[in-house]
């Protein structure tokens, strides 16, 4: 039997963690970022906004009148609107960002998971015009008062989600850091999860993850999904005024496709990040050392959650007579 012996101390050893420390960091300045602008992006976000939707207005009365030669049109604003109007403000950005970069995801699954949201969002938003104003006749004002309700409960299910990932976390780190009844010896050989010995001596990290993750995956998309688009609103309200809702249902489905374009292009570029944060600490640094520091990364991802879900609940305005001024 071979014995391995390391050189590094446990100074040296923590330091093999920067990239941990790096992507940590870089969240917590976009973070300080995203608080400063906040204002200047929403009030930039609202101008752009309304401009598109009187290009979406003329556009709608075109296709009520040549519907072969605006429809195409129509379809594809209402692509570049969800493609553009993806890169605004909004949380699903920040909840779908911050579960990629605090937690191992495949790339698959990461994908499937913004189609799903993008598309939930488009069907909330026609299934929340029919049901209000086909199927009950309700008028308009029970619709905006509906999408109320719909925006603070995807709110709720934000800050549900960051109490998940703290509770997960800090129990992980629990069963990490608890201390041994007795320690007979202290080895000098460092074990990892693929060390090639033929023994498991860790849980990897998808195994520490696997067990639960439908719920927090679940949470994620109807988070995300569950909160109509504003623009998605006003295409449905104004085709079904003049008569082309069928139009105006294809417009909010092109709109979650672009949306969902974006959304996707965000997660691959944070699931890059985060796969190259983990090939930089590589083994370096002892496994349960790693471990320790996933999950205090994932912990400071759920407090990012709650705290930006308690701002977003207490910032939504209450629902007013006529078209309320939706942010989506």
């Amino acid at each position: 039997m071979s014995v391995i012996f390391s050189q590094r101390t446990p100074g040296r050893r923590w330091l093999s963690l920067w990239p941990l420390a790096l992507l940590l960091l870089l969240m917590l300045v976009g973070g300080l970022w995203i608080w400063q602008a906040w204002p200047q992006v929403m009030l930039k976000s609202v101008l752009w906004q309304r401009e598109v939707n009187q290009q979406l207005s003329a556009l709608l009365n075109a296709v009520a009148t040549h519907p072969e030669r605006a429809g195409g049109s129509l379809l594809l604003l209402s692509f570049m609107y969800g493609v553009l109007h993806a890169l605004g403000p909004g949380h699903g950005k920040v909840v779908i960002a911050t579960w990629l970069a605090t937690h191992p995801s495949k790339l698959k699954s990461s994908i499937v998971l913004t189609l799903a949201a993008a598309l939930l969002q488009g069907l909330v938003a026609i299934g929340l015009v029919v049901g209000v104003l086909t199927v009950l006749q309700l008028p308009a004002r029970q619709l905006h008062l509906s999408g109320f309700w719909l925006e603070k409960g995807s709110y709720a299910l934000v800050g549900g989600l960051g109490i998940l990932l703290c509770w997960r976390a800090i129990k992980r780190l629990r069963a990490l850091l608890r201390k041994p009844g007795f320690i007979a010896f202290t080895p000098r050989h460092v074990h990892h999860e693929k060390c090639g010995c033929g023994h498991q001596h860790l849980p990897t990290q998808e195994q520490l993850h696997s067990g639960d993750d439908w719920r927090a995956r679940l949470m994620i998309v109807l988070s995300m999904g569950m909160r109509p688009c504003s623009g998605a609103i006003m295409v449905l309200l104004f085709s079904k005024v003049i008569g082309v809702f069928s139009w105006g249902m294809a417009s909010v489905l092109a709109m979650a496709a672009g949306t969902s374009l974006t959304i996707t292009s965000l997660a691959l570029l944070v699931h890059t990040f985060r796969a190259l944060a983990v090939k930089l600490s590589g083994n370096k640094a002892p496994a349960l050392w790693r471990q320790v520091g996933w999950s205090t990364l994932a912990l400071a991802g759920g407090v990012i959650l709650l705290v930006a879900a308690l701002v977003m609940w207490f910032s939504v305005p209450q629902p007013v007579g006529g078209l309320r001024s939706w942010r989506g």
